[in-house]
C-alpha cells in the first residue's frame, strides 16, 4: 500500500525536507468560500427551560476579578462538579449558567451586553455571520451542537489499536495538506472518521481507503473545488479502485444517516483568541496544539469547547507573554464563556502537553513539520514545549 504511511513505501510528505522547502503556503479557513454550511439559529420554546434566576451584577464583577488575581482557568467556577474519569463530555458545564446546556437560550439573561457585543464582533471579523443581529444565537446553536457530536467513551474496534489510528490520522493530515484543504474540512474528516470506526465494520486492509472517503466527503460539504476521483486513487498508489471508493462513501454517508454536521473546535479557538486578543503567536501555537489533539484518541471524550479551552490556555502558558492590564481584562471576559471544569481543562492540557513535548521525534510529525515553517511562526519548534508539562506540575 504505497504512499499511505502504512508500509516501508515513499511516504507522502518527505519528511527530512525542510518544511519551507516542500510545503505551499497554508489558506486560512477564514477565506473560505461556496457552499459551508452555517449555524441557523434554533428557537426553543420557552416552556422546555427552567427559570433563571439574573445573577446581580456585583456578582459578576466579583468573579471577573478573582479569575484574573488567582489565574483561575477558563471559567472555572466553585460551584463546577466533575464527573467520571473518562467522560469529560458529560461534566456539568460552568458558563454562569447554573441548569446546564439545556437551558442555553436564557444565556443572554446572565450575560452582559459586552460580552454579546464582543461575541458578535469576533463572528463578523472571522466571517462566520452574514448578518450580525443573530450573532448570539448562532453562538448559542454552537454551544448546543456539539452535545450532539460526542463520543462516551474513547473505545475503538477491537483491531484498531490507538497507534493505528495516529498513522492514519497522520496520513490524512498529510493528504489534507498536499491538497490545500481548509482547516475545518480537517477536523471535519476527522470527526467523520471517529463516527464511522464505531459504527462500520472495516478491515485493516480498508482503513485507508476509510480516510481517504471521510477526507473527500468532508471535503464536498466545506470546499468549493474538489479533487478528481483519479487523483485521489493516485495518493493511495491505485490500491483502490474507484468503484471501492464510490461504494465506500455510500456505506459512510449510509451509516452516518448523511448527517455531517459539526461545529469544529477550530471555530470556539479563533472565537475566543479574537474576544481575548490574542496574539498571532498564542494563536498559532493554540492551533497546532488543537491538531495534535486529533492524533489523541483519548481527546475524543471531550467537546470542542474544551479542546478549543485548553489549547489556548496551555498556548499563552507556553509563550509566557507580558501580561497588559487590556490583554488581561479581554482575557477574563473569553474565559467566562468557556464549558469545562478545572480538573477536566488540565487534564486536557497535561494530553496536549505530552503530545507536543514528543511530537518531533514520533513517527507521525506531519503536523509538527506543518506548524514549522515561517508562515504559522514555526510554533512547533519552540522550546517552550519541551517542558510544557513542567509547567502544568504545580496545577495538577
Amino acid at each position: 500500500m504505497a504512499r499511505s504511511g502504512f508500509c516501508d513505501s515513499k511516504p507522502l510528505l518527505d519528511l527530512h525536507k525542510k518544511a519551507d522547502e516542500r510545503r505551499a503556503p497554508l489558506r486560512s479557513w477564514t477565506n473560505a468560500c461556496g457552499s459551508v454550511d452555517r449555524c441557523q439559529p434554533v428557537e426553543v420554546e420557552e416552556s422546555r427551560t427552567a427559570p433563571v434566576r439574573m445573577e446581580p451584577e456585583r456578582r459578576w464583577e466579583r468573579r471577573l476579578s478573582t479569575q484574573t488575581a488567582e489565574g483561575i482557568i477558563m471559567g472555572f467556577h466553585e460551584d463546577s462538579r466533575t464527573c467520571k474519569a473518562g467522560y469529560g463530555c458529560m461534566e456539568t458545564p460552568v458558563l454562569l449558567y447554573p441548569h446546564g446546556l439545556q437551558g442555553l437560550n436564557n444565556l443572554h439573561a446572565l450575560v452582559p451586553s459586552l460580552l454579546r457585543h464582543e461575541v458578535q464582533m469576533a463572528l463578523e471579523k472571522l466571517d462566520l455571520i452574514w448578518d450580525g443581529t443573530y450573532a448570539w444565537d448562532m453562538f448559542l446553536d454552537m454551544m448546543r451542537s456539539q452535545i450532539r457530536n460526542t463520543f462516551p467513551n474513547a473505545d475503538l474496534p477491537r483491531h484498531f489499536t490507538d497507534a493505528t489510528r495516529a498513522v492514519l490520522v497522520d496520513w490524512i493530515i498529510q493528504v489534507h495538506e498536499l491538497l490545500q484543504f481548509h482547516e475545518e474540512t480537517l477536523y471535519l474528516a476527522i470527526h467523520l472518521l471517529n463516527r464511522s470506526l464505531r459504527q462500520l465494520k472495516v478491515t485493516t486492509a480498508n482503513l485507508q481507503l476509510l480516510g481517504m472517503v471521510c477526507l473527500f466527503v468532508a471535503a464536498k460539504k466545506v470546499e468549493s473545488l474538489l479533487p478528481e476521483v483519479s487523483g485521489l486513487l493516485s495518493l493511495m498508489d491505485h490500491t483502490y479502485t474507484k468503484h471501492q471508493l464510490l461504494r465506500m462513501e455510500r456505506k459512510v454517508l449510509c451509516v452516518l444517516h448523511f448527517d455531517l454536521s459539526y461545529c469544529p473546535p477550530l471555530y470556539f479557538l479563533l472565537l475566543f483568541a479574537s474576544v481575548a486578543r490574542c496574539s498571532a503567536a498564542v494563536e498559532w501555537m493554540a492551533r497546532y496544539l488543537l491538531e495534535l489533539s486529533l492524533l489523541e484518541s483519548q481527546c475524543v471524550v471531550f467537546l470542542p469547547v474544551q479542546l478549543a479551552g485548553a489549547a489556548l490556555c496551555l498556548a499563552r502558558q507556553v509563550l509566557q507573554e507580558c501580561p497588559t492590564p487590556e490583554g488581561e481584562a479581554a482575557w477574563c471576559l473569553a474565559s467566562s464563556i468557556h464549558v469545562g471544569s478545572e480538573p477536566t481543562l488540565l487534564r486536557i492540557m497535561h494530553i496536549l502537553a505530552s503530545a507536543a513535548a514528543k511530537a518531533s521525534s514520533r513517527e507521525t510529525c506531519a503536523s509538527f513539520i506543518k506548524f514549522s515553517s515561517p508562515e504559522t511562526l514555526q510554533v512547533s519548534r519552540h522550546p517552550g514545549l519541551n517542558s510544557a508539562a513542567g509547567l502544568l506540575g504545580g496545577c495538577s
